[in-house]
């Protein structure tokens, strides 16, 4: 029996991926996408900074984008790759955890991350309402706020500094950890009245979403309003190293100005390559892949042969 064949399949339903996939059915490609359903940030109560659609919802977005894609031909997949392999004649075989395959010419990788959350019992009822992970999407909501900054070194000191340019009102606790910073860091912090507190945190204290306090294991309570942590993150899917795709120290996968990987023929696009982490820029990402990928896939005689360089002979 044979398998379905796509020019481009895209593995993640994020914006990048939903871009991409609107982009290329708009170019004629035959495009598949496979989305597992399981976004980063799908309990924030709004994607910032997205213009024309201010608050939209990840569930709003997601849904107007698959609708849009689907309308210009793409077809969507609910379900998640197992397993990616190259086979003969350029082509790429997609094995889906239900059991099904399919192949495609190009592969688009944009399945994305997953954040790292600090152990603090009651964080998941303030998520994405009053506790964040990215400054330069919810930093804006912080001003004027007391903000808690959890996290360890300088990944927790460049969280509050970012956070700086809205409020003054900062503290950065450790939960229990060591904090990790050098005579440097900790004389930044002074400079700016940033204490650093390292009692381990009980539970968040909320109301209806809302953050209130920090309960810490000394007996403190911590009167605050916003919470961002900076304990780091991972790719949502390890199909890029299996792959082989060559990727950074921060496990970002690295690539070229036209979003191919390492591998010939797979690309990447979204929170999953190195820049920064917002809706917009994943976006504008799987745009400008599919842009790639659509030119990759032109037979020669639809491309224009670079012009010859003149060379005088001296």
């Amino acid at each position: 029996m044979s398998l379905p064949v796509f020019d481009v399949a895209i593995v993640g339903g994020g914006p990048a991926g939903l871009t991409a996939a609107m982009w290329l059915a708009r170019y004629l490609r035959s495009v598949v996408l496979v989305d597992s359903g399981d976004p980063r940030n799908w309990q924030t109560r709004g994607i910032n900074g997205y213009l024309g659609l201010p608050d939209v919802t990840p569930a709003a977005l997601r849904g107007a984008g698959r609708d849009e894609a689907r309308r210009f031909g793409a077809t969507l997949i609910d379900g998640c790759v197992s397993t990616i392999s190259r086979e003969e004649n350029e082509r790429f075989r997609l094995e889906l955890e239900n059991g099904a395959s399919l192949e495609s010419h190009r592969v688009l990788l944009a399945f994305g991350v997953k954040d790292i959350w600090p152990d603090i019992p009651g964080l998941e009822h303030i998520y994405g309402a009053t506790a964040y992970h990215c400054p330069d999407c919810d930093g804006h909501e912080t001003r004027g706020k007391k903000t808690v900054v959890v996290g360890v070194g300088r990944k927790a000191v460049g969280l509050a500094l970012a956070l700086a340019t809205w409020t003054r009102e900062l503290v950065i606790c450790t939960n229990g950890h060591d904090p990790d910073l050098t005579s440097p860091l900790l004389d930044q912090l002074d400079t700016l009245n940033i204490p650093v507190l390292v009692a381990r945190v009980r539970r968040a204290v909320h109301q209806d979403r809302t953050l209130r306090a920090l309960e810490l294991e000394d007996g403190a309570v911590l009167d605050c309003e916003r919470l961002f942590f900076a304990i780091g993150r991972f790719p949502a899917d390890d199909l890029a190293q299996r792959l082989g795709c060559e990727r950074n120290d921060e496990g970002c996968v690295v690539i070229d100005e036209h979003f191919h990987t390492s591998v010939r023929n797979v690309y990447a696009a979204g929170d999953l390559v190195p820049g920064t982490q917002i809706a917009l820029s994943a976006a504008a990402g799987g745009a400008r892949a599919a842009i790639a990928i659509h030119h990759s896939l032109l037979a020669p005689e639809f491309r224009i042969t670079p012009a010859a360089q003149n060379i005088t002979a001296s």
